[in-house]
């Protein structure tokens, strides 16, 4: 809830907390782990299609980092998710076509259960984004994204089985 406050505050276009800084603590509350086991970082989305350069991201990167205290000032990663497909080719070998929206990055992730996304709101609300909904995450279920195929499922899936190991793996 913290990085979510600090984050509403910062009003950036379109932003969204998701990947593990979401379904890890879920995973860790279903098999009784200490809520912040696994976590290495917040990812911290969102959308400014005005400059997908790298300078104006890491001009949000660096005001980020102002704002959030240690050790919330260096685990929180922030990404433009308007500049996603500039870089992604490059890092993980796959072709990735331009988004339209932070929502949108959601429905590419690897796994359906780790595709949510939640923002809180001015009222305090939350917003929960899940293209693919919350019955497999809750059911420890780790399935393919069946709308992008990919070569990192299989990586994705060994390494949450690692830490959770009553995850359930479902080849797609």
């Amino acid at each position: 809830m913290h990085v979510m406050t600090v984050a509403r505050e910062l009003d950036l276009p379109e932003w969204l907390i998701f990947s593990g800084a979401i379904y890890q603590p879920v995973l860790n509350h279903l098999t009784g782990r200490e809520a912040d086991y696994g976590i290495k970082d917040y990812d911290l989305g969102y959308f400014d299609p005005s400059d997908t350069s790298y300078e104006a991201e890491d001009e949000v990167i660096q005001r980020v980092a102002q704002t959030f205290a240690p050790p919330f000032s260096e685990m929180v990663e922030v990404r433009n998710q308007a500049r996603v497909h500039l870089w992604f080719e490059d890092k993980f070998r796959e072709p990735y076509a331009p988004l339209a929206s932070s929502e949108e990055a959601l429905s590419r992730f690897t796994t359906t259960a780790f595709s949510v996304g939640v923002r809180l709101e001015a009222d305090d609300g939350l917003t929960i984004l899940a293209p693919f909904g919350l019955e497999d995450l809750f059911a420890l279920r780790l399935r393919p994204n069946p709308n992008r195929r990919t070569t990192g499922f299989g990586r994705t899936a060994e390494s949450a089985m690692r830490r959770w190991p009553e995850l359930r793996v479902i080849a797609g």
